[in-house]
């Protein structure tokens, strides 16, 4: 019976002392299987993205009509000034941006590729050749949990991938579960939100189609299962737990010993 009390106490020792485990990112391979990058297919257009459009062509007159930044209004005194502002439109509830003289536009769900091309057949109706430059201004990912920088980063690049992420916010800490890292991604098709577990010590991972971020994306790293025993220690239920158990030890210590 002695024994067998000193055989629990060092369980819950070597227990407590539990090397961590994946702590390399894709540690875990095959290499009969060959290895390709998940393909960038471009970011969709959401809901309030806002876009920076801007027009050029050989015609510099007639393009100015299709720039915000160039177009012309009467102020108070009834002179024409040229209104400086940047290109910038934001995607409305219902998909669309009013573009100059063309109207509303209806864009969410498109590529900035798909939009172009939107754009430029419709314009060659007006300007002979015209060059259309759409840009995402707004390429925000938040980042949360175990990491050592966490919150809203904004993405100099539009192609922006998982370890790109981390890397904006510092990297995960030392408690960050690598096997169980959440991607919460607004779908606009079905108006939800959904939730994807990715695990970062696979190496599969870059074969993922949720390996490139899209806009709004939040990462959310969760504290791995020693951190998480540690956090409930603080726990007064869990503190007085451990005191009844630590009691519960030293008597059958005691009878033990006055018992031989």
């Amino acid at each position: 019976m002695k024994n067998h009390i000193f055989l629990l106490i060092i369980f819950f020792l070597v227990a407590s002392c539990k090397p961590k485990k994946n702590m390399v990112y894709m540690s875990n391979h095959n290499f009969e299987q060959e290895t390709s990058q998940a393909r960038y297919t471009g970011l969709k257009i959401k809901e309030g993205d806002v876009l920076e459009i801007t027009v050029s062509a050989f015609d510099e007159n007639a393009v100015k009509a299709f720039n915000l930044s160039t177009i012309t209004s009467t102020n108070l005194s009834g002179d024409n000034t040229v209104t400086s502002r940047p290109n910038q439109y934001i995607v409305s509830t219902d998909g669309y941006i009013n573009f100059p003289v063309l109207g509303k536009v209806f864009c969410i769900g498109m590529t900035k590729q798909q939009l172009n091309a939107d754009l430029e057949q419709r314009l060659k109706l007006y300007l002979t050749d015209p060059i259309i430059d759409v840009k995402l201004v707004n390429l925000n990912i938040s980042v949360l949990g175990e990491v050592k920088n966490p919150g809203i980063k904004t993405s100099a690049t539009e192609r922006i991938n998982l370890f790109q992420a981390l890397a904006l916010a510092g990297d995960m800490t030392e408690a960050g579960d690598r096997t169980k890292v959440k991607l919460l991604r607004y779908s606009e098709e079905s108006k939800k939100d959904s939730v994807i577990v990715l695990d970062f010590s696979e190496a599969s991972i870059v074969n993922s189609q949720y390996y490139y971020l899209q806009q709004n994306d939040i990462l959310y790293v969760e504290p791995d299962r020693n951190k998480q025993i540690v956090a409930n220690t603080t726990n007064p239920n869990r503190t007085l737990f451990l005191q009844i158990l630590a009691v519960a030890v030293s008597v059958a210590a005691l009878l033990i010993r006055f018992t031989n």
